[in-house]
């Protein structure tokens, strides 16, 4: 990476101490959701995030994690929110509705409400690959809602 002596660059920052972290799970491939829950938990503790500072809620599918994404962002209680789940495909057009609208969904949380969201819904074409990746994306998604709450927090206390 290019380093600009005259330009001010915001460095990445893991550090989780004193964030509040939302974490939103479907409980519909059961399997693949806890996988995902405890790989981002214990890296979200090992950035240092509290337990205390950790919530968990839990929904049906992934068209629902949105709402309840939507809500925790409005609480103003979180620096971060976390999206976890797999759309696994089927036979049916299904698996593309499901995958797009969940993504756009969770996509226009962030946006709509300025609270960073990590996008952990797995889509993948059957239980064995998206298993395979439940302890990297889990991981993953815990280290970019904290690089992201970080970088946010960064920009307002540069724009004050």
């Amino acid at each position: 990476m290019a380093h600009y002596d005259t330009i001010h660059e915001y460095a990445p920052v893991l550090a989780g101490d004193g964030l509040a972290i939302g974490i939103v799970m479907s409980r519909f491939n059961p399997d693949i959701g806890e996988g995902l829950l405890a790989a981002c938990v214990a890296e979200l503790k090992r950035l240092g995030v509290a337990d205390c500072d950790i919530e968990i809620a839990s929904v049906p599918g992934a068209l629902e994690i949105p709402l309840v994404l939507q809500t925790m962002a409005q609480s103003d209680r979180y620096d971060g929110l976390i999206a976890l789940g797999a759309v696994i495909r089927g036979e049916t057009y299904h698996f593309e509705v499901v995958s797009n609208d969940s993504c756009r969904a969770v996509m226009e949380v962030q946006l709509d409400t300025g609270i960073p969201v990590a996008n952990g819904i797995l889509t993948c074409e059957d239980d064995d690959q998206a298993l395979a990746r439940t302890q990297t994306k889990g991981s993953d998604c815990a280290q970019a809602a904290v690089e992201m709450a970080n970088l946010l927090r960064a920009i307002g206390e540069r724009s004050a």
